[in-house]
């Protein structure tokens, strides 16, 4: 390990003092105290973040303490967490049913395709279409679990319901409660047409957690509320189960790919589970739910040509709360502007903005302002998170 190194450090929280038989192992110019250890008890501690890729010799400070300081063993695989989960489920489930969400997303395809192996028919999807989803989400997503792994799939339109929630609301956190308070009452609703269903099934990852909550009850700060997490009421009906919580994005890939479920799916890039309602900045309406949707198919389109797809962990357009003045022909306009935002990451804990090249993002935009009535103007997002989270919203 080289004596000076990059570390990530995304916060204001600092060590003062130390309690006996503690040293100091790493420090910073204004971090006096960045690392400690107890030689003795074998204790260490660390004030910055190793598990991000910004931190050089991460992975290997966290190799050297679980296999050479803990002494664990090597012996986690995909098919032996797959298995181990499978039997969880049913020691909690037993003979009752679970009711799970599917968006077509990665997480909940994987997490559904989890649950069905552990208890088959037992398994009831649902396919709540909130009107907040991308082109085509439905056809997709019927054509890869519902007939491809035989799993029970219902679709439910709860578009209206969603849109007149949310009808003159702005602030982006209202927004999250609003959407997770309403998936809930869906599911409630769909549980009492099932009899014995006594779970409801969720895709939540590790970040959810750690964005949203303290993952084991400290004061950890919350970034932003996640739908599956923030968003769910004191007195919910259903149970939780949640096999997915302590994994990260790649992991669930891995696991997608282990559980044979089509590459299409798993590599399909996050989307956000309050939908395209965090992708609106201000006020949701079908109109302006219309304009991105187009715009949202001709970038993924775009990014799909050039090959860039699997190479971005997201891209996506973002509709701003503005219009601007512009010339289409020989009339003057005042429509909307988009934003274009495409990261890279590993994990969603830290990402940078992609650079893509020139030529595509302006033939990007001058299919969006052509093809899409109402744009007139198209910007890209060059912000990392941090300073930035990813989604807008």
């Amino acid at each position: 390990m080289p004596s000076e190194f990059q570390c990530w450090m995304s916060h204001g929280d600092s060590a003062g003092t130390l309690p006996e038989g503690f040293e100091v192992t790493a420090a910073t110019e204004n971090t006096p105290i960045a690392a400690v250890a107890h030689p003795e008890k074998q204790f260490y501690g660390l004030q910055f973040h190793p598990e991000v890729e910004h931190s050089i010799n991460g992975s290997l400070m966290i190799k050297h303490f679980l296999f050479d300081v803990c002494n664990c063993e090597k012996n986690w695989t995909m098919d032996s967490f797959s298995e181990g989960a499978v039997e969880q489920i049913k020691d909690a489930v037993k003979d009752k049913k679970v009711i799970m969400g599917l968006s077509g997303g990665v997480d909940s395809s994987v997490a559904a395709t989890l649950i069905h192996k552990a208890i088959g028919k037992n398994l009831h999807c649902i396919f709540v279409d909130n009107g907040l989803l991308r082109h085509n989400e439905k056809t997709q997503l019927e054509k890869r679990l519902g007939n491809n792994l035989d799993m029970n799939i219902r679709f439910v339109d709860a578009a209206q319901t969603f849109l007149d929630a949310l009808k003159g609301v702005t602030d982006p956190e209202t927004k999250r409660k609003i959407i997770g308070n309403e998936f809930i009452k869906v599911f409630e609703a769909e549980a009492r047409k099932i009899p014995g269903a006594a779970f409801l099934g969720q895709g939540t990852l590790y970040p959810d957690i750690i964005e949203s909550k303290s993952a084991f009850g400290g004061p950890t700060s919350i970034i932003k509320s996640h739908h599956n997490v923030g968003g769910l009421p004191e007195k919910m009906q259903l149970k939780l189960i949640e096999p997915l919580q302590l994994l990260f994005k790649d992991e669930v890939r891995k696991l997608g790919l282990a559980l044979g479920i089509h590459e299409d799916l798993v590599w399909r890039q996050p989307f956000p589970g309050p939908g395209l309602a965090i992708r609106i900045m201000g006020e949701i309406t079908a109109k302006r739910l219309d304009i991105l949707r187009q715009t949202d198919v001709i970038l993924l389109e775009e990014i799909r040509n050039a090959g860039l797809y699997r190479k971005l962990w997201q891209s996506f357009a973002v509709l701003l709360p503005i219009k601007s003045v512009g010339v289409m022909g020989d009339k003057r306009t005042f429509a909307h502007c988009v934003a274009i935002r495409a990261v890279t990451s590993n994990d969603a804990m830290t990402a940078d903005w992609a650079r893509l090249p020139h030529d595509l993002l302006g033939k990007i935009s001058n299919r969006m302002i052509n093809e899409v009535e109402d744009i007139n103007r198209v910007v890209y997002d060059i912000t990392s998170k941090p300073p930035g989270t990813i989604e807008w919203e």
